[in-house]
């Protein structure tokens, strides 16, 4: 039997972090879970141990805009896990609005924690996953990290960021045995996309239908397949397969069925 893997989940409060955390330990795997709310997070570790008494569990409450306190938190981390073999990245923030109107201040927002957030979080990393035997870095992007999706420009641009982030950092750290992967999953039953869904712009509601929400528990299988691999690209999901597919080798044909879909719900900004 393989020895258990001690496995870093940022966002894992909740969402997608917290599904994949529970698959881990049921795996027999050991986990920390790294967010911001510490009472979430204590919530979500008691879930936790009592899914596998034997797992160890452990969490750090730190906010992934904050270099010295990830360096702090992996340091503690470590120590609890007997060191670090995967660090998940899952943190994230999803917000939607039309360009002209979304304040500038969300921009930022959301590029300080979907791509510097990551950055930060694998900076503070990368000297503790260095001691590991196989060490591994999956960061969780989006379909959106692909291509452009009405309402998204601060979302999209995050993730196309993370997602060339990661295309670099595979080339840079596998010469040092260290397994970077990225996952581009659609929108998935979630707290922050059911948030979402009651402010939805209609071009975005309209847009976004090319590809309907997969089950949470789609993206942890794939994302489950994926450490136990070595391919750099998952994208979860039958259709956003089939998407993602189209936008590298039919891009004009996709880009027309956008366009259709937005033609068809367009009401614009009010300004």
């Amino acid at each position: 039997m393989a020895a258990p893997r001690r496995i870093v989940i940022t966002g894992g409060s909740s969402g997608l972090g917290l599904a994949l955390a529970r698959a881990c330990v049921r795996r027999g795997d050991h986990v920390a879970l790294l967010a911001r709310d510490p009472v979430k997070l204590e919530r979500a570790a008691e879930e936790l141990r009592l899914l596998r008494s034997t797992a160890r569990v452990a969490v750090s409450a730190t906010d992934v805009q904050n270099p010295a306190g990830l360096q702090q938190a992996f340091e503690q981390i470590a120590k609890a896990l007997g060191g670090i073999d995967i660090l998940v990245n899952s943190a994230g923030v999803l917000r939607e609005g039309y360009f002209e109107t979304l304040p500038l201040r969300v921009h930022r927002e959301v590029m300080d924690i979907n791509y510097f957030g990551t950055l930060n979080t694998i900076h503070a990393a990368l000297p503790h996953l260095k001691q590991s035997a196989q060490p591994r870095i999956v960061n969780i992007a989006s379909i959106a990290g692909l291509t452009g999706v009405f309402g998204y420009s601060a979302y999209c641009a995050s993730k196309h960021a993370l997602v060339g982030l990661s295309e670099v950092l595979r080339y840079e750290l596998a010469p040092q045995g260290i397994t970077v992967q990225l996952v581009c999953p659609p929108e998935f039953d979630s707290p922050m996309v059911d948030e979402l869904d009651r402010t939805r712009t209609p071009e975005n509601r309209e847009h976004t239908l090319t590809i309907p929400k997969v089950a949470v528990e789609v993206i942890v299988a794939e994302v489950l397949r994926a450490l136990d691999h070595r391919q750099f690209l998952t994208v979860p999901g039958r259709l956003a397969r089939l998407t993602s597919l189209g936008l590298r080798h039919f891009p004009a044909i996709s880009r027309f069925i956008g366009d259709t879909r937005v033609r068809k719900a367009y009401v614009g900004p009010t300004l």
